[in-house]
C-alpha cells in the first residue's frame, strides 16, 4: 500500500465514522459538529484529487459559514426530539433503500479492482499553468449553467424555510401585533376624569 492510499483510507474511515455519527447522534448540536468533521475530511480527500479550490471552498463556505448558521438555527428551534422519533418507522423503508444504494456504490468503488476498474488508465498529469478554479468557472457558467441556477433556487427556498421555522409562534414567547397597535384609539386607552380641586387647609 502506497502512502497516498494510506492517507485516502485514513480520511475515508474518519469520514464514514463522522457520517454515521451525524445520523445516530441524539443531540442536534453534536450531530452538527460531527458534520463539520465530515466536511473537513472530505476536503482532505478532495486535495488528493487535485481539487484545491473545491477543498478550500468546502472549508470556508460550509464549515465557516453554513455550519455556523445551522448551529444557530438548531439552538433557536427548540427541537422536540420525542416528536421527531414518532415518525421514525414511517421513513424506515425509504431510508433503508437509500442506505442499500450507498452501500452498493461503496462496494463497487472499493471492489473496483475485481470489476476491471483497476485497468483504467491514470489521469494525465496537469500542466504547470493549469488552474482548476478557471476550469470550474468555465464549466459552471457554460455547460452547467442551468443546474447551477436550479441549485441556487433550491438554496433560496431552504433559507426561506429556515427563517419561517424560526419565526413560528410559541406559547411561551411574548410578541406584539403591529395591526392591533395601529388600530388603538385614544378613547380605549385614556380616560379623562374631572375632579374638583381641593385646597389643603392651613392648621
Amino acid at each position: 500500500m502506497t502512502f497516498n492510499e494510506f492517507v485516502f483510507y485514513f480520511f475515508a474511515a474518519i469520514l464514514l465514522a463522522a457520517a454515521l455519527g451525524v445520523i445516530t447522534a441524539r443531540n442536534p448540536v453534536h450531530a452538527a459538529l460531527l458534520l463539520v468533521l465530515a466536511f473537513f475530511t472530505s476536503s482532505a480527500i478532495w486535495l488528493q484529487l487535485q481539487a484545491e479550490f473545491l477543498a478550500i471552498t468546502l472549508v470556508l463556505v460550509y464549515v465557516g459559514a453554513v455550519m455556523v448558521l445551522f448551529l444557530f438555527v438548531v439552538m433557536m428551534l427548540d427541537i422536540n426530539l420525542a416528536r421527531l422519533r414518532e415518525g421514525f418507522w414511517s421513513y424506515l423503508p425509504l431510508g433503508a433503500l437509500v442506505a442499500a444504494l450507498l452501500v452498493a456504490e461503496m462496494a463497487l468503488v472499493l471492489g473496483g479492482r475485481y470489476a476491471g476498474f483497476a485497468d483504467a488508465p491514470a489521469p494525465p498529469p496537469l500542466p504547470a499553468g493549469y488552474s482548476n478554479t478557471k476550469e470550474l468557472g468555465r464549466l459552471i457558467y457554460t455547460e452547467y449553467v442551468y443546474p447551477f441556477e436550479i441549485a441556487a433556487a433550491i438554496l433560496l427556498v431552504a433559507i426561506v424555510a429556515a427563517i419561517a421555522l424560526t419565526l413560528r409562534r410559541r406559547k411561551e414567547t411574548k410578541h406584539m401585533d403591529p395591526a392591533q397597535q395601529i388600530g388603538v384609539r385614544r378613547q380605549d386607552r385614556v380616560r379623562i376624569v374631572s375632579m374638583p380641586a381641593e385646597k389643603k387647609e392651613q392648621g
